[in-house]
């Protein structure tokens, strides 16, 4: 299958690349490069042996992508591109608005130019909000805490309604969790521009010596240490779930929903402790405000994805934290060295 990864030099992105060229699938990825590397795609191709087709376009670029899609002429979509800080969006509303809810419509529009029908979205679990059953499964009502996870709800919001219009249209509303981890090979992983956003990227940064310290943004919420607990997921685990998501699509159609996340929920500490153990160091770290928009608690109920796909997490934090420290050490820049 020819499948159009948008987003695709990124850390998500990316890791699904290669697991997608693996899989003998044609691929095609559409990046801005605001925030990722075309050196991600290289090494990618390096571990595969194959190569995926670039084209440098915005997703505010309508005439743009509607002119890749006539040339490139894709069977399928992998939605990742936007942005995805919950502190950035409360600052900066209208970007994100116009990047990631505009940017999709633009993208649903060259889709349908040349009869495209068939997206796997980049959701979030942002999208429940601060819901009091945990865990958290797909029948909960949406309520986004952050202007961040309102972006991903107003899209999910788009595409049933789209679906329910044309039922032509084949779409996978993906809500991940907290992905973490690098490829074993320590060759491609997350590489933030600037201060990262994302807990683990940053303990990384800690550890490598690039931070002098982590920030834990509260530790009065009613969890195990006071500090806010996540599901956390390995990004290959992760790309994993949109393969199965794509296979499930080609042999049934319609509109689905899943989350994708292990089922366990870790506290800011624990992570930090777990690194330590990976680094084999103490990493100083400092109690400081809450950020808007953070939830004391999410994990996910996976139960569906593996009903319906056969798919389930397979590596432990552990692994997690071990694969995201043997890809830092390893470029401790990122992919700027």
């Amino acid at each position: 299958m020819k499948i159009l990864v948008t987003g695709g030099s990124g850390y998500i992105g990316s890791h699904t690349v290669h697991e997608l060229l693996n899989a003998g699938h044609e691929v095609v990825v559409m990046d801005n490069l605001a925030n990722s590397s075309e050196e991600s795609l290289r090494r990618v191709a390096e571990l595969t042996g194959k190569q995926a087709e670039f084209h440098q376009v915005d997703l505010l670029d309508p005439e743009g992508m509607k002119k890749l899609f006539r040339d490139t002429r894709p069977e399928a979509v992998i939605h990742f591109a936007g942005l995805k800080a919950v502190g950035e969006s409360a600052e900066k509303p209208l970007w994100y608005y116009q990047t990631n809810v505009a940017g999709t419509l633009n993208l649903l529009y060259a889709m349908e130019e040349v009869d495209c029908k068939t997206i796997v979205f980049s959701s979030s679990a942002t999208v429940y909000g601060e819901p009091e059953e945990m865990p958290l499964t797909e029948k909960i009502n949406m309520d986004a805490q952050s202007c961040y996870g309102r972006t991903k709800e107003h899209i999910e919001d788009m595409l049933r309604d789209l679906g329910a219009s044309d039922a032509s249209w084949n779409i996978a509303l993906l809500r991940y969790f907290n992905p973490v981890g690098a490829h074993e090979s320590g060759r491609i992983g997350e590489d933030p521009a600037g201060i990262p956003n994302n807990l683990v990227p940053f303990i990384a940064q800690v550890a490598v010596g690039r931070r002098e310290h982590l920030n834990v943004f509260g530790n009065d919420y009613p969890t195990v240490d006071g500090t806010g607990v996540r599901d956390y997921i390995h990004v290959v685990d992760l790309a994993n779930g949109h393969l199965k998501a794509l296979e499930y699509l080609a042999s049934h159609g319609g509109l689905h929903t899943w989350n994708l996340g292990t089922g366990n929920g870790y506290s800011v500490l624990e992570v930090l402790h777990a690194f330590e153990k990976a680094c084999g160091k103490e990493l100083p770290y400092k109690i400081v405000d809450r950020r808007p928009g953070d939830v004391a608690v999410s994990y996910a109920d996976p139960s569906s994805a593996l009903a319906d796909l056969g798919w389930s997490a397979e590596r432990d934090i552990d692994t997690m934290v071990r694969d995201h420290w043997n890809w830092q050490k390893n470029n401790p820049n990122g992919y700027e060295a």
